[in-house]
């Protein structure tokens, strides 16, 4: 059955939100790509990634300031995660980058996903709070060995991970907490000439978006369960244009009439081998997608044209020029608001409209 390219929502952006502050040193490199949530007294907050010189991120918190209703800047309240174990820091490099938050009401917590950029590069880590200030970490993602994929997904560089708010149909059926997230094939970055080791079943090597599950009962027995998925299996791989390099996912997803509505990124240009953006030749586009409810790894329709691309000069001028990223959705007074990250250097905001 062939995938519709309709899609009925489009993204306004409505302007910059969040710049870096040039006294915090903690921001000299930029403000990005942040997770969202509310604490519990019902207060929208961003949580951005902030990067330090050197590279070095963390994760911040800030009130978002409302004007009729619409985000227009934020009050900063610190740092709320810092690469401070082991497996965040290698020798030379250190951060906890790039977070997604999904408030899950069936576990009455945020789920954080993150990448810390420890020793062996990108990897996947989870971290819970209740109020968005205090996380617990539950640790790296260690991905359940599926004999079928003729491989170890734990030992590949993995981003963009995100759960959905609600337990979703597993493989057999099962309630499940499900995980999209993008394991990247290549290994050359770590051992010179090893080049790219695909799993069975998969002849294209660009990154793509995955999906992984958790029972729900056991995660409601044991939280940690979370950080340890299993039935892994591809959703979407490039497909457009504007996705020629990669493609990965954006926001929790969110339920709407169709399905549900997942905002990913595309890629497209020319990147190098390695993990430093700034050498980078690339235009990061926004697309969406609808998943099937009965089977969330079955994609019922993906746009063929970006959602949003970058057109201002605060999308187009930055530490990666040609970016626009979206990490987060958020309601307000019954509108919807994407935050995205503009050229890995500022955080924008678009209004969120259903075109029926």
């Amino acid at each position: 059955m062939p995938v519709s390219t309709t899609v009925p929502y489009t993204l306004t952006r409505l302007g910059v939100l969040m710049a870096p502050d040039p006294a915090e040193p903690f921001e000299a490199a930029g403000v990005l790509n942040p997770a969202s949530g509310r604490t519990p007294d019902g207060r929208l907050h961003l949580l951005p990634r902030l990067v330090a010189d050197g590279n070095v991120s963390r994760v911040g918190l800030a009130e978002v300031e409302l004007r009729d209703g619409v985000p227009v800047g934020v009050r900063r309240h610190g740092v709320v995660l810092a690469p401070d174990e082991g497996w965040e820091r290698g020798l030379n490099n250190a951060g906890v980058e790039d977070p997604r938050t999904t408030w899950v009401p069936g576990l009455g917590r945020h789920l954080m996903t993150y990448v810390a950029y420890g020793p062996l590069g990108p990897r996947l880590a989870l971290a819970v709070s209740t109020d968005l200030r205090s996380w617990r970490r539950l640790g790296p993602v260690q991905f359940a060995y599926q004999p079928d994929l003729d491989t170890d997904l734990n030992l590949f560089p993995n981003k963009d991970a995100v759960f959905f708010p609600e337990p979703v149909p597993g493989p057999d059926g099962r309630p499940c907490y499900a995980m999209l997230h993008r394991p990247m094939w290549d290994l050359g970055w770590f051992r010179p000439g090893e080049g790219v080791h695909l799993p069975a079943g998969t002849t294209d090597e660009r990154p793509g978006i995955w999906i992984s599950y958790v029972p729900a009962d056991e995660v409601h027995a044991d939280i940690t369960a979370l950080a340890r998925p299993r039935d892994h299996r591809v959703v979407a791989l490039s497909e457009f244009p504007y996705e020629e390099l990669k493609i990965g996912a954006g926001p929790p997803p969110l339920r709407v009439p169709e399905g549900w509505l997942l905002i990913h990124h595309g890629v497209t240009g020319y990147a190098p081998s390695g993990w430093d953006p700034t050498t980078q030749r690339v235009e990061y586009a926004a697309g969406a997608m609808l998943l099937d409810p009965a089977d969330p790894a079955r994609v019922l329709a993906r746009t063929a044209e970006p959602v949003l691309a970058p057109d201002t000069e605060d999308e187009k001028a930055g530490t990666v020029p040609n970016v626009v990223f979206p990490t987060a959705i958020e309601e307000v007074d019954g509108v919807r608001f994407v935050f995205y990250g503009m050229a890995d250097t500022k955080i924008g905001v678009a209004r969120l409209d259903h075109t029926p």
